[in-house]
């Protein structure tokens, strides 16, 4: 059942998920990047340094070795995708920031993703590992998967408006189900030594998440100075893309214990960040 899921069903999984992000984006969302760039700078700039030098920092903190630390380093490379979107609106802050910054980070990821997360493997293993990544097939994978989808959403939302207005919502509901039951088939898979990998990586993984967050808003805050930009920002680093990179742990690699990382930020993620929607909404009146 696991192999079936993460070799078949995950990746056609985020398929319908990456097309349910097409689907919430148009092409002036791109464009909106021109009318408010220092929020776009730095909101990318903390997707894609911020959160890996993070990573890195927390990975030594907590003497993370090999699967755990590669799984949560590659889990800092995915960006949010649609989840940050959903929590910018509930948390009163910018969303078109947020949905321009899905816009254009999720084109560049695909190509800094399966060379960072190659670096990441020959540092964290060592070069006596096993474990290579494949950097041409991942990236084809992560186009497969994630650009073309998304292109296609697009193009849907472009020919046919009511249907992808209708759709969108099950969709958001889908993604969830299908990152619920792998992570069920990951405790499956990992048995008694999953408590183990837990007690290791959960703590880690929690403090990225809290970390980053309050890092995002606090570098928004000071250098944009408005409030809503902050909020985005702070959510922006702080939720990831837990599905693309159970893609890349379990469907890639095939190696359920860097998959713990990504499995139990992406549960503590959507805590931290109904806690600061909540937050944000009774500080806004």
């Amino acid at each position: 059942m696991f192999a079936t899921l993460t070799q078949i069903g995950l990746p056609i999984a985020l398929i319908l998920i990456m097309t349910g992000v097409g689907m919430s984006l148009r092409v002036a969302d791109f464009s909106r990047v021109f009318l408010a760039p220092k929020g776009f700078v730095l909101g990318a700039l903390a997707q894609l340094l911020l959160l890996p030098l993070a990573a890195i920092a927390v990975i030594a903190l907590f003497d993370l070795q090999a699967e755990l630390a590669i799984g949560l380093f590659i889990l800092a490379l995915c960006p949010g995708g649609t989840t940050s979107n959903l929590y910018s609106y509930l948390s009163k802050a910018d969303v078109g920031l947020s949905v321009s910054l899905t816009a254009v980070v999720g084109f560049i990821t695909p190509f800094t993703i399966p060379l960072l997360a190659a670096w990441a493997i020959g540092f964290y293993a060592g070069a006596e590992t096993n474990l290579h990544l494949p950097v041409f097939r991942t990236w084809l994978t992560l186009m497969i998967v994630s650009v073309f989808p998304v292109l296609v959403g697009m193009l849907l939302r472009a020919k046919w408006p009511a249907f992808t207005k209708a759709t969108e919502p099950y969709i958001s509901k889908f993604s969830i189900i299908v990152l619920v039951l792998l992570i069920i088939s990951i405790a499956f898979d990992l048995g008694d030594e999953l408590w183990r990998y837990m007690a290791k990586a959960g703590p880690a993984a929690l403090l990225l998440n809290l970390s980053t967050m309050l890092l995002g808003y606090a570098l928004a805050k000071w250098l944009l100075k408005h409030e809503n930009q902050a909020r985005t920002i702070c959510l922006e680093v702080g939720l990831q893309n837990g599905t693309l990179a159970l893609l890349i742990t379990t469907g890639i690699l095939q190696n359920s214990a860097m998959s713990i990382a990504p499995s139990v930020y992406s549960l503590l993620m959507f805590a931290s960040a109904s806690l600061f929607a909540l937050w944000a909404r009774r500080s806004t009146g």
